[in-house]
């Protein structure tokens, strides 16, 4: 058997569990009230049948023949309407009585009664019981026998009471009570809910606040914050101080080690010049390919830092814009176009640098292969997704090329100048932002790169 998945919205656990416990509650009282209102219904009706049966006893006597005599007035009309469902009644109970006395709405009619043996009479000599009326009503009848003088002459006395108007009135106080328990439910239910949206509202700013953190527009957590979340908010900030000065020594110590490492390389690479011959050509080389080898290394360190950071924000129309005018002037007899107006409000999650050096790899790559047009586009793919596409209209690559032209080194044609690092390189630092570089044909004939790198929410206007 599966479980149910838990609310994992702490706003829905509270709201929810509030719900559950006021309708429970009201539930409960509205039970609670009904049943007494109806125990107290139920009992005045049974207590006025009861001081109706003592008004009627006083009021009948019998004659010296043994006849039965009076005319009682309980004081209520019903006893006086025809089939009402209210009526009294006096017959014999001894041999020695004669007689029968009736209300008005009974009449000669007669509602039988329910035999001693099922219902008997207590210590009090007195009974009540339920029968069925003389128009489909519901009777309640309390009855008593009693010995009217000294010669013994008994008789029994009924009054009846209509049992169906009392369960109506209880039916209708329980819709009544419904209605008024169910609209103060659901005001409480409400009220609980915008309280509770009103009290979470904090926790919301400092959502927003961590969001404007993550995606560049402030350095830490402003604003004021009631006093059971303001520690929350110093220990962000103090979390985000720190991780700025980590970013901050790696990025130093990144420095360091370049500087440490660019003068052995260069006098490799001059002790290599001043050889000369093949030995000295093959030393520069190696030296050349160290010097690339550890910019790209040191590259790929920053940009993870800075991509586990993502406080950056790099327009992209002025970036790819830059780079458009320096590849066009490298080769003035290629036409470059690029649609700035479209990237207009694109922002790159990432720092300027990076995606200088992602999209000029691939501009540099789109150069060297281009006959006489290169394409460059950018476009919003998804909410936080941004995509940059360069295509020209050279030879382009097959299946198997692109695979190959991926791996680290590999240069597709000895003959054109590069060192082969250039895709890998772009590949690299795309994943280190968690994009994806997809190689395919472009519409000009030649290749189509395209990188989908993070994009900042809220454009420049943020």
């Amino acid at each position: 058997m599966m479980a149910a998945p838990a609310v994992r919205s702490l706003t829905a656990r509270v709201i929810l569990l509030s719900s559950v416990w006021a309708i429970v509650a009201f539930a409960v009282a509205g039970g609670l009230i009904s049943t007494l209102y109806e125990r107290t219904a139920r009992k005045g009706f049974e207590d006025l049948l009861t001081a109706q049966l003592y008004n009627l006893v006083n009021s009948v006597s019998v004659g010296d023949s043994g006849y039965l005599s009076g005319s009682p007035d309980l004081g209520d009309l019903r006893y006086l309407q025809p089939l009402s469902g209210w009526y009294w009644e006096v017959v014999p109970a001894s041999a020695n009585t004669q007689g029968r006395l009736s209300s008005g709405s009974l009449g000669i009619l007669d509602v039988p009664p329910t035999a001693t043996a099922q219902v008997p009479f207590d210590a009090a000599y007195r009974r009540s019981y339920d029968a069925d009326g003389l128009d489909g009503e519901q009777l309640r009848i309390i009855e008593t026998e009693v010995v009217l003088d000294s010669q013994n002459h008994a008789a029994r006395f009924r009054v009846m009471g209509n049992a169906s108007v009392v369960a109506a009135e209880i039916g209708e106080f329980d819709r009544i009570l419904t209605l008024y328990l169910g609209a103060v439910g659901l005001g409480t239910v409400l009220v609980n809910g915008l309280a509770i949206l009103f009290g979470l509202g904090p926790l919301r700013a400092v959502r927003a606040a961590l969001s404007d953190v993550r995606t560049g527009r402030a350095e830490r957590l402003e604003g004021r914050f009631p006093i059971e979340i303001e520690p929350l908010a110093v220990e962000m900030n103090a979390l985000i101080d720190n991780n700025r000065r980590i970013v901050e020594r790696s990025r130093t110590q990144v420095g360091n080690l370049a500087h440490s490492l660019k003068t052995p390389i260069a006098v490799l690479v001059n002790e290599a010049s001043a050889m000369g011959r093949e030995r000295g050509r093959v030393i520069g080389d190696q030296a050349e390919r160290m010097r690339q080898q550890v910019q790209h290394y040191l590259d790929r360190a920053r940009v993870a830092a800075q991509s586990e950071g993502g406080v950056f924000r790099t327009p992209v129309a002025p970036t790819l814009e830059r780079l458009v005018r320096v590849v066009a002037k490298l080769n003035p007899g290629i036409n470059l176009d690029f649609d700035a107006e479209a990237a207009a409000d694109l922002v790159f999650a990432g720092e300027k640098q990076d995606l200088e050096e992602i999209a000029g790899n691939l501009l540099e790559n789109a150069g060297k292969w281009a006959k006489a047009r290169i394409r460059v586009s950018a476009e919003a793919t998804g909410a936080d997704r941004v995509s940059v596409s360069i295509e020209d209209d050279g030879p382009g690559l097959t299946a198997e090329q692109i695979v190959e032209a991926k791996k680290r080194g590999t240069r597709l044609d000895e003959a054109t100048p590069g060192s082969g690092l250039g895709l890998s390189i772009v590949l690299d630092m795309v994943r280190e932002y968690r994009g994806v570089l997809d190689l395919g044909r472009s519409e000009l004939g030649g290749l189509k790169a395209t990188v989908t790198l993070p994009r900042a929410p809220g454009g420049l206007a943020a």
